[in-house]
């Protein structure tokens, strides 16, 4: 193989990008697809890590009752910053790194549509990840729940900056995801190996599709929400103010118009993925593709309809009520067809137990289980006994954990080989699914039994008397065999199997879908010549076309014996793979400098308002601001007033915080600056990269 450098040059090209991007600095500048996939991946289960230990020190705090392991405070920053670590930082961004390895491959493309805006939408994950966690550092991790309801959110009951720092986090977050929607909508309708109609795509890219369409109609719900609470907080509006006429039930339409296509968008990944798993290990084409696919398009639009379900106790009124029942009764239907489906994938199937198999089923298991519950609270009067109960606890970790996350590791156990080259442990697998599998099932299945006995959610402890210590035990206990099961797959994936395993060849599993017709792991051009798509599960049909029930497919496929005849003809040019850039990279630290300043200007108008009286009282007597700041940095050493009486010592501190936020808001102007010429400058720089021209003798062998 030969590398010819592209010798396109821009007058700025002077940051030393590499021809062949290698080492720290090749990562730090990829765009490559693969690249990208494997740091969302590696990002979102360190983060699950984080995640996994806030689960642990909650379940350990409410082990017995009347225990003070910390703080009620740490416990609300616990178990609201477990929530959003795992909804945004684990399960989305690790379907995200699906998305972004397999999709191009899949569909036979050589990388997505927009590989500089994927590099853009990873660094901006990676920086709002970092900047919520950060509130850690100053004591202020977000401690209202995860869903944020107001009047608590509000400046005036929460007046630290641990909200700025969960609105401001997910507001870049947001920007992440649509960014890589985006990208993802324009790479499967346009990026398609030529034949590969919409109805031959695999299901995992149907459901990918589904879901950034979910994140681009979603997201900008969520993100106007996100800044009028922040403009409530930061310059006293009252969007949501009941005092000042701002409606806080406002607020609840808002985040539950975007939380319930939310939970689509974090089951809908882990069921394309068990739409490819399933097929696999039994043997046997998915049983009604097109059902699958049009249960999924379903799912995908009445998420939207059914919102409300979750404002049941909030006093809409009966008709209200009553058609959100409706409507969570039906999204049940496209549901049932695709476990229908699934069962029928199954029936009469040559199965194989592997580990992808295991983890397949039980996520079927589980979300069935979620899905159960689920459904009960489509009757509002069942809804309004459980709501913010232990029970609500239980459906919702069955439909997230119990569903997408064991989608996800099935996902991990079955793509793993595709992206390293190596086997993992079959062994190690199954006892990792069975200490998962137990341990899931020992600490939330009592839960519903706590939450139909009174236990609320969010509570950081309680009275021997009230009954709910053997049960609470036994889902701390619980809990730690999950984490067992997380120490088995972290150990396997990223030191044994990585270092010792078994050399996996390109197609380990026999599989059905293009990845597996090139070599593992993947060249960095993924195909040397982009492959013709004849029909749906084609590199199968290609292998065993003993197995085929339809003349039309056979004759399809009777003009060529092997997968290579289906290609289209090498380009004679080579091919062409873009350079690295630091520019989205740069372009996403700015705004992560910009978001910072934004946090740390919450409160700004509030507390010009507590000390307005103040504030006019120095500027009749011509004091200026920047005197003003330096008496009140005395004030607030010493604890007495100043000499003119002017600021006391609580008002010395407002007027500190106060320049605190002025100085956020000029970082946030600069940040803002930065961001945007690091997006001008990756706009102009030119694609550079490298030509690949295959060697002679390997053409010759063809």
């Amino acid at each position: 193989m030969h590398i010819e450098p592209v010798k396109e040059k821009g007058f700025y090209d002077f940051l030393g990008r590499q021809v062949e991007p290698k080492g720290l600095i090749g990562w730090l500048t990829t765009v490559d697809h693969k690249r990208i996939g494997i740091l969302y991946a590696v990002t979102a289960l360190l983060w699950f890590l984080v995640g996994g230990i806030e689960a642990l020190a909650i379940r350990s705090q409410l082990a017995m009752a009347n225990l003070r392991l910390y703080s009620a405070e740490t416990y609300n920053q616990m178990f609201t910053m477990h929530a959003t670590t795992m909804i945004f930082l684990v399960v989305m961004p690790l379907a995200a790194g699906f998305f972004n390895y397999m999709v191009p491959l899949m569909v036979g493309a050589r990388d997505v549509a927009f590989p500089r805006l994927n590099a853009f939408s990873y660094w901006m994950f990676l920086f709002g990840s970092l900047l919520i966690n950060a509130s850690w550092l100053f004591n202020a991790a977000p401690n209202g729940s995860w869903v944020g309801y107001p009047p608590l959110s509000l400046f005036q009951y929460s007046q630290g900056h641990n909200y700025d720092f969960w609105l401001i986090g997910l507001q870049v977050l947001g920007i992440a995801s649509v960014a890589a929607s985006l990208n993802f909508i324009t790479t499967i309708i346009n990026m398609r190996a030529p034949g590969m109609t919409m109805m031959r795509l695999p299901v995992f890219v149907w459901m990918t599709l589904v879901t950034n369409f979910l994140v681009v109609l979603a997201f900008p719900v969520i993100t106007i929400a996100l800044a009028e609470l922040m403009f409530d907080r930061t310059y006293a509006t009252n969007f949501f103010n009941p005092m000042k006429g701002g409606l806080p039930i406002w607020w609840q339409h808002l985040f539950w118009v975007f939380g319930h296509p939310e939970v689509y968008i974090l089951i809908l990944p882990p069921m394309g993925i068990v739409s490819e798993v399933l097929p696999v290990f039994a043997r046997k084409p998915l049983f009604g593709y097109p059902l699958v696919v049009g249960s999924g398009m379903g799912i995908g639009f009445m998420g939207f309809t059914v919102w409300a379900h979750h404002m049941f106790a909030s006093g809409m009124g009966n008709i209200a009520n009553a058609a959100f029942a409706l409507t969570t009764m039906t999204i049940a239907i496209p549901t049932g067809v695709k476990i229908i489906n699934w069962v029928g994938t199954l029936w009469k199937g040559q199965i194989r137990m592997r580990t992808p198999m295991l983890f397949a089923l039980g996520f079927i298991y589980q979300f069935m289980m979620g899905g159960f519950s689920g459904l009960m609270h489509a009757n509002a009067a069942h809804d309004a006994q459980q709501h913010d109960t232990y029970f609500i606890v239980a459906h919702f970790h069955y439909v997230l954990i119990g569903g997408a996350l064991f989608g996800l590791w099935s996902g991990i156990y079955y793509w793993y080989p595709k992206i390293t080259g190596r086997m993992m442990n079959e062994a190690r697998g199954h006892a990792a699914f069975w200490f998962l599998f137990i341990g899931f099932n020992t600490t939330f299945f009592p839960m519903h039994w706590l939450g139909l006995n009174g236990m609320p959610r969010r509570i950081y402890s309680y009275s021997h008397a009230q009954g709910w210590d053997q049960l609470n035990l036994l889902c701390t206990v619980g809990a730690f065999t999950m984490a067992v099961a997380v120490l088995l797959l972290f150990t396997d994936m990223f030191w044994l199997s990585l270092k010792y395993g078994e050399k996996a060849g390109g197609d380990p599993w026999d599989g059905r879908t293009l990845e597996w017709s090139i070599p593992s792991p993947p060249p960095v051009y993924n195909f040397e010549e982009i492959p013709t798509v004849k029909a749906l599960d084609d590199f199968w049909i290609t292998k065993h076309p003993e197995l085929l029930h339809h003349e039309e497919d056979s004759a399809a496929h009777a003009a060529g014996a092997g997968h290579g005849a289906h290609h289209v003809h090498h380009d004679d040019h080579g091919i062409h793979m873009p350079g690295g850039s630091w520019f989205p990279m740069f372009a996403s630290a700015g705004f992560a400098i910009g978001a910072w300043g934004l946090v740390h200007s919450g409160g700004m108008y509030h507390i010009k308002e507590a000390i307005q009286p103040a504030l006019d009282a120095a500027a009749k007597a011509g004091v200026s601001w920047d005197q003003l700041v330096s008496t009140a940095q005395t004030v607030v050493s010493s604890k007495t007033p100043d000499a003119q009486n002017i600021l006391n010592v609580v008002n010395a501190e407002s007027v500190l915080k106060l320049q605190a936020c002025y100085n956020g808001v000029k970082t946030a102007i600069v940040g803002g600056v930065l961001g945007v010429l690091g997006i001008f400058l990756w706009a102009l720089e030119p694609i550079g990269g490298y030509y690949i021209h295959k060697e002679k003798e390997e053409h010759a062998g063809e």
